[in-house]
């Protein structure tokens, strides 16, 4: 079993900076790949970055530039920096973990996130 719980969601102005946080805790070595998804009201969730054990990283168009997914092992956290908020990144933030061995994706409560015009 894992358990992931996001942090460093809050209110924040267009042009300006967050950092959100998850912490995971139970199985974490049998997590291969950790990632970032969001979802705004009427639409779908939809992947924002991700990063595996080796370090590869990948990012939505959307956030490329200005978002950067990474990982504290030490932690067992891993993080998701926002720079240059805009308001249609307004949204939930969930954090993923995936646990390839039992195919199996596991997802923190998620955190909100609102960018005011």
């Amino acid at each position: 079993q894992v358990q992931l719980v996001e942090s460093g969601g809050g209110l924040v102005q267009a042009g300006g900076s967050l950092r959100l946080s998850c912490a995971a805790s139970g199985s974490i070595f049998s997590i291969n790949a950790m990632g970032w998804y969001r979802q705004a009201p009427g639409k779908q969730r939809e992947l924002v970055a991700t990063i595996t054990n080796n370090g590869n990283t990948n990012y939505a168009d959307s956030v490329k530039g200005r978002f950067t997914i990474s990982r504290d092992n030490a932690k067992n956290t891993v993080y998701l920096q926002m720079n240059s908020l805009k308001p249609e990144d307004t949204a939930v933030y969930y954090c993923n973990a995936l646990v390839a061995a039992i195919i199996k994706n596991y997802w923190g409560q998620g955190t909100q996130v609102t960018v005011s015009s």
